[in-house]
């Protein structure tokens, strides 16, 4: 809703799936696939930042894949927006203790890559301020 009132794009990349599934209707454009994983490749290519909302397993699929590309520099450092602090503070709680802490199979500075918040604002805020992706670069 907010970037379509701010006169943005704002494009759904929508799964067919049994359950689950809607257009957003605040979206300029809507593309619809087949596979999770073209789905997932587009996802990772296009966003110059990514809002995550509480979600399922395909949420997390999803997070953690973004994450990982991000993390080994497959794609530009982008900002990665968690929305709604009880549901995220968790799973950053578990991946302090666990990943990080007791296992090391993440460093340090893997727990910046993403920021959680409950602020709309912040948000804005955070999207606004990030450089532009070095894949639009590419294109110019």
């Amino acid at each position: 809703l907010g970037a379509r009132d701010a006169g943005g794009n704002s494009v759904g990349l929508n799964i067919v799936i049994p359950h689950e599934q809607h257009t957003n209707p605040y979206t300029n454009n809507n593309y619809t696939f087949e596979y999770f994983f073209a789905r997932k490749t587009m996802l990772n290519f296009a966003a110059e930042a990514y809002v995550f909302f509480p979600g399922g397993f395909g949420t997390f699929d999803e997070l953690f894949g973004i994450l990982t590309l991000v993390q080994t520099k497959k794609i530009p450092p982008v900002p990665i927006v968690l929305f709604g602090k009880d549901f995220w503070n968790p799973l950053k709680e578990y991946i302090q203790k666990c990943m990080l802490e007791q296992h090391h199979t993440i460093s340090d500075e893997n727990m910046d890559l993403f920021v959680i918040t409950d602020s709309v604002e912040n948000t804005i805020r955070i999207i606004q301020d990030a450089p532009v992706s070095a894949w639009w670069k590419m294109l110019d």
